[in-house]
């Protein structure tokens, strides 16, 4: 089950939040053996609240494996960013990192969910990581997941740029969408049917063809806001404990993860094995392994 929560964001933009969670019916009268075996007494729902922020062309649906497990004993919030899923999408509006900060700012307010636990990835996390330095009150603990902190530069524009261009839109189908992103795209180094699903996940049907539910300019255009400047100022200011994730194969290097956690006042690191960018999405198990202790102790400590 997925329950939709709209949120005002920066500027008047309306976003949609998803609660992933799936509560079990309660046996009231406590009578049935079946139902106390499968549901064994433990923490209800609730507590301290978990916000989830997807990367850049991601959706709140990425996270679903990991918003349900999460939802089983705190209450664990997905949201659709500004130009992404079910947010809207207004062409006018700022997309800017201010903005992007806002609108999770205005999320964790609106939702009662501070002080939360920011779990993001990509540039998802670069936006965690700025709330936390703007406002240490509204967060708790982050979890950084592949995102560097360096300047990747008007080269990397360039090529993002280039990339979107040698998209096959539209696509027929949505296995061709699988096909297409998990095996025959120019980036990919070796299949990786993960991949292809994470894609399929951003596209819908159109007269045409299926197509993504973003607009590719708006990506460039919030990406023009961050790839030109580095983030380790901020990152130095994040005053609560923060969990540096990257995948082994992944666009965060080692050398630079492990610089982050140095900067990070109260930083810590892990790595998933076989894995590269989509770490929570390609291999949820490892995933869960490597965030758990951390995550456990933020919420629960």
């Amino acid at each position: 089950m997925a329950r939709r929560i709209d949120v005002t964001g920066a500027g008047g933009v309306r976003l949609a939040a998803w609660e992933f969670a799936d509560p079990p019916k309660r046996d009231p009268d406590g009578a049935d053996p079946a139902f106390a075996e499968a549901f064994p007494p433990g923490p209800a729902p609730g507590g301290p609240g978990v916000l989830l922020l997807h990367g850049l062309m991601g959706r709140a649906s990425h996270w679903a494996a990991t918003a349900r497990r999460l939802a089983e004993r705190h209450r664990a919030v997905a949201l659709d960013q500004r130009g992404h899923g079910q947010s809207e999408k207004p062409p006018q509006a700022a997309y800017t990192r201010e903005a992007y900060v806002e609108d999770a700012e205005a999320a964790l307010e609106q939702l009662g969910l501070a002080p939360a636990l920011l779990i993001g990835h990509a540039m998802g996390a670069l936006t965690a990581w700025q709330l936390a330095a703007k406002r240490p009150d509204l967060v708790r603990g982050l979890v950084i997941c592949d995102m560097r902190a360096s300047a990747l530069g008007a080269a990397s524009q360039r090529e993002w740029a280039d990339w979107f261009r040698s998209w096959p839109l539209p696509f027929a189908t949505l296995a061709d969408v699988r096909k297409w992103f998990g095996e025959d795209d120019p980036w990919v180094e070796r299949p990786n049917p993960a991949r292809g699903a994470f894609y399929a996940e951003v596209m819908h049907e159109c007269a045409d063809g299926w197509r993504p539910v973003f607009d590719p300019e708006l990506m460039l255009a919030s990406r023009e806001t961050w790839v030109h400047d580095a983030h380790w100022e901020e990152l130095a200011q994040v005053r609560c404990p923060a969990l540096v994730v990257r995948g082994l194969d992944g666009e965060l290097g080692r050398a630079e993860a492990q610089e982050m956690v140095r900067v990070l006042p109260h930083g810590e690191y892990a790595e998933v094995a076989d894995v590269g960018h989509l770490v929570h999405y390609d291999r949820p198990d490892a995933w869960r392994t490597a965030i758990d202790p951390f995550v456990d102790r933020v919420l629960t400590g």
